[in-house]
């Protein structure tokens, strides 16, 4: 991985791979076949400003440690946020106790050996930011400030948050694996309440990024988050009716992710998926690709391997309109007779790609119904594909935004829904691991008065 390396940093994972190196040794010891450890440091700062005063400040600097074993096939698991000797010898001592009162699964153990990244790509995912506890605070305050003077009708605020953090990183395990990893996240948000007679609204706006030169200027988010805030004020509720439904690009990555934890090997082998043996089969139109980029500089989802040390590859995860393969750990992929796809932890910067597809003006092209803006409550039924959700957003006619909509509910099959998709907007949002336009579905269920 590509760091930012000060002497502190190479110290203290010089540190980090002490400690797992003297953790492995441990288990050795005391009759692990297999372990595995992880060990992190983290630091940040938060603070966050409300009604032009500042509410926390916060820094926190953590650690811990994460090991287990596995013994004849059984595995036992303890942590401990204490580096000293003593309480490393616990851990372990623990983890052993525990393993010899679980049952032999075939299926556990580490990632095979012949997986494993030892190559690692340099990927540049650590740019710290030296923001004072004071510029943070002039920070948070602006960008709530920005807010609460851009409108009138903008009356009360959850407040504005800055936030820095670093983290580093260290996973080892008894196939002569170590790897670490050291990166950032800073992120700026604002939330805030508007109000006329006839209701209040509340609404927000972020930005997030691994280098600081990324992130939006804070008086730029505090006035979109007011302006998002206002153009909501007079909703109405729709008539229950079927008609075109646009998630904004923030929405549709969630809309998306249903189908990747469908295919995740944990919901296949359990059978609480309805995309059980769902490889090649057509789920979105053909013209749609999921292309998996794990090694992106900047990336919030990159990474040169996953949780288990095994390496990532870059692959077209769904093409022509359907999944290549499934979402593997090695455990779940053990489960399933299949082999790891390195995913343990999670997908890794996944772009949506809608070939002859993409929509400059996705409003203009679906020319009138419901965009949504804000999905509320869980109603997602991963076995059956039935989805229903509570929903505000903006009626839109001939292309153009209407009047706000909320207190309704957006419905259908997931089946149905990704099959619907008719185009994809060309501005991206990339503030999450699945970067996608916005998504323009010929026709849903959308529940109102």
């Amino acid at each position: 991985m590509h760091t930012m390396d000060t002497s502190d940093d190479a110290a203290t994972r010089a540190k980090l791979c002490e400690l797992a190196e003297r953790a492995l040794a441990l288990a050795a010891a005391g009759g692990a076949s297999e372990a595995e450890v992880a060990v992190s440091q983290d630091a940040g700062l938060g603070v966050t400003a409300r009604l032009r005063d500042i509410e926390t400040l916060e820094y926190h600097n953590d650690r811990g440690l994460g090991v287990t074993v596995y013994v004849d096939g059984c595995k036992g698991s303890a942590s401990s946020a204490d580096f000293s000797a003593d309480a490393l010898q616990q851990a372990v001592a623990k983890a052993l106790s525990f393993a010899k009162q679980t049952t032999a699964d075939p299926c556990a153990g580490l990632a095979d050996a012949a997986r494993l990244c030892h190559d690692p790509k340099t990927i540049a995912l650590d740019f710290p930011w030296a923001v004072s506890p004071d510029e943070a605070r002039d920070l948070a305050l602006a960008c709530e400030a920005a807010a609460l003077d851009a409108d009138p009708r903008v009356q009360n605020s959850d407040g504005a948050q800055v936030s820095t953090h670093r983290s580093m990183r260290v996973y080892a395990n008894s196939h002569g694996f170590l790897g670490t990893d050291q990166r950032s996240r800073h992120s700026v948000s604002c939330s805030v309440i508007a109000g006329e007679t006839d209701g209040m609204e509340r609404d927000y706006d972020y930005t997030v990024a691994r280098d600081p030169a990324e992130l939006r200027d804070v008086v730029n988010i505090g006035r979109q988050a007011a302006r998002r805030t206002v153009d909501r004020l007079g909703s109405k509720r729709l008539a229950t009716q079927s008609c075109p439904v646009v998630y904004a690009a923030d929405m549709a990555r969630g809309l998306l992710g249903h189908a990747a934890s469908a295919m995740s090997g944990t919901s296949q082998y359990r059978k609480a998926s309805f995309l059980l043996d769902g490889v090649g089969e057509p789920l979105f139109p053909s013209w749609l690709h999921w292309h998996e980029r794990p090694h992106l500089d900047r990336g919030l989802g990159s990474a040169a391997f996953d949780n288990e040390g095994v390496t990532t590859v870059e692959r077209e995860l769904v093409a022509d309109g359907a999944f290549t393969s499934f979402i593997l750990s090695s455990y779940s992929a053990r489960r399933l007779g299949l082999e790891t796809t390195g995913h343990a932890g999670g997908l890794h910067n996944i772009d949506i790609v809608a070939d002859g597809h993409v929509v400059d003006d996705v409003l203009a092209a679906a020319e009138r119904g419901f965009l949504v803006t804000e999905l509320m409550g869980q109603g997602t039924n991963m076995l059956t594909g039935d989805y229903s959700r509570g929903a505000a957003g903006y009626w839109f006619e001939d292309g153009q935004i209407a009047y706000p909509v909320s207190e309704v509910t957006v419905a259908g099959n997931l089946r149905d829904i990704y099959r619907g998709i008719r185009g994809v907007g060309a501005e991206r949002d990339e503030r999450g691991l699945i970067r996608t336009g916005a998504l323009w579905i010929d026709s849903m269920t959308v529940a109102g008065s």
